[in-house]
């Protein structure tokens, strides 16, 4: 799964640095950065921040969305508050299928960059947060995907999004071993030659297949991770800079 991520105002512009112009990137920092919630050194998705995505309409130029897909059939804002704590996520193996996701893994799919992610490893009843990134220190593209809102009581237009997941690797099956899942899932992280592929159109069954090959664990040679400080209750320092460093708990071996 992925709930929690650092998403740095550098890495969110990867994308349109490499992709874009001065004048674009200008455009960026004055008028979408203020719309935004960066920079996240600690987020979790059901707080559902708003950040940039980077669109299969727009792949060089980032948009504003708020994490948690608002499928285009959800018919009121208080049926947004029902549906979105349940599409952070989206399973990467039932996209194509799934109701709420089936219509974005068609028509509209993303990417989203960030620093890295945190999970939570479980150890005789206690759990403790790991932070995990790669071991190049360079922001990963996370697989997403979007959907466009239109509120009928205003006419307002809300672009939320998912992230996709895969099974875990043999790092996050060490990490994420919540007894109450059957699995270890993790964020689908994208290679960078691979990056432009999830935006490519979908015309037929084919491209679906190439889309669906691309739902890969990441190699768990090239993550690293470690563990720090607590990210729920009474501990949570909350969105500080010092929430990704590096904490020892005597009492885990890992």
């Amino acid at each position: 799964m992925c709930y929690d991520i650092k998403a740095s105002l550098e890495s969110q512009l990867k994308r349109a640095k490499r992709k874009g112009d001065a004048p674009a990137i200008e455009e960026i920092l004055e008028k979408l950065v203020p719309l935004t919630d960066l920079p996240l050194f600690h987020v979790s998705g059901f707080s559902h921040p708003e950040l940039f995505i980077y669109t299969n309409e727009s792949p060089e130029f980032p948009t504003v969305a708020t994490w948690g897909l608002v499928p285009h059939w959800v018919k009121s804002e208080a049926d947004i508050k029902k549906q979105w704590n349940n599409t952070l996520n989206a399973r990467g193996e039932t996209i194509f299928k799934k109701p709420s996701f089936r219509t974005s893994a068609v028509n509209n799919r993303c990417l989203i960059y960030v620093d890295g992610f945190y999970e939570h490893h479980h150890f005789k009843g206690n759990t403790y947060p790991f932070y995990i990134f790669r071991k190049d220190k360079q922001p990963m593209a996370l697989a997403g995907l979007w959907s466009e809102w239109r509120n009928p009581d205003t006419g307002g237009i809300l672009k939320s999004f998912s992230i996709v997941t895969t099974s875990g690797n043999a790092l996050l099956s060490k990490i994420h071993n919540n007894p109450k899942l059957k699995a270890s899932r993790m964020p689908v992280i994208l290679p960078t030659e691979l990056e432009d592929n999830w935006l490519k159109p979908i015309n037929d069954e084919l491209d679906i297949k190439e889309i669906q090959n691309l739902i890969l664990e990441y190699p768990d040679d090239e993550l690293d991770a470690h563990t720090v400080s607590k990210l729920r209750g009474k501990e949570y320092q909350g969105n500080v800079k010092s929430i990704s460093d590096k904490v020892n708990y005597s009492e885990l071996k890992f």
